[in-house]
C-alpha cells in the first residue's frame, strides 16, 4: 500500500505571508485617509 501522508513538497505555499498582507493592507488604508484629508483641506476645484 502506498503511502497517504502529504509531502512538504507537494504543499502549495501562499503569494504572500501574513505579514506582507498586513503591510499591503496598511499602506493602503493609509494612503485613503491621506487622500480622504487632501480632499477636506484642498477643496479649490469644487
Amino acid at each position: 500500500m502506498s503511502d497517504k501522508s502529504p509531502r512538504q513538497s507537494m504543499t502549495k505555499k501562499s503569494g504572500k505571508s501574513l505579514k506582507e498582507k498586513r503591510a499591503a493592507k496598511h499602506a493602503k488604508s493609509d494612503a485613503k485617509a491621506v487622500s480622504a484629508a487632501n480632499a477636506l483641506f484642498h477643496d479649490k476645484k469644487r
